[in-house]
């Protein structure tokens, strides 16, 4: 089980991390998905650099029409989670703790939006990109995973 900082500074374990150990091949089911996802990702042109760029111009309301959309159908579901106890699909419950903010979510979102705007790529759609045949991604995917090592190894450190 993982364990992270609550607010008082005590570790609070991982809720929703399953206990439940299956064979290997149950998470094949996982990997469907995000092949899925990916392809769904690439005829949707949300992986395309160009369709990046007009978002960051301010020339075309394709991607911020594909946030927004993903961002309503978030909270419609995180509304539906909480308000009809839905379960995994192994029956566990699903707990969402509560957050609080910090200007470190500023500054992290500015260096995150900073990097998707140069290199045209967020994490989600840098293997839609590799599958899609966009090698040149490598360089951000190997940037990417540094920057998440970085930020693990330095986390206690950081202002939060």
């Amino acid at each position: 089980m993982t364990t992270e900082k609550t607010e008082f500074g005590k570790d609070a374990m991982c809720v929703n991390e399953s206990k439940i150990q299956g064979p290997w091949w149950h998470d094949l089911k996982y990997t469907v998905v995000g092949i899925i996802f990916g392809i769904a990702f690439v005829k949707a042109e949300i992986v395309s650099w160009f369709r990046i760029q007009e978002m960051f111009r301010l020339d075309s309301f394709h991607m911020y029409g594909v946030i927004g959309t993903g961002v309503v159908l978030g909270m419609i579901s995180v509304q539906l989670i909480k308000r009809l106890n839905i379960k995994t699909i192994n029956g566990e419950p699903i707990v969402i703790a509560n957050k609080t903010f910090n200007k470190g979510q500023i500054y992290g979102g500015l260096i995150f939006g900073l990097g998707w705007a140069i290199t045209g790529a967020c994490p989600g759609p840098l293997f839609a990109q590799i599958g899609a045949g966009f090698y040149v991604i490598f360089i951000t995917f190997l940037a990417a995973t540094f920057g998440t090592w970085v930020y693990g190894k330095f986390k206690d450190k950081l202002p939060h």
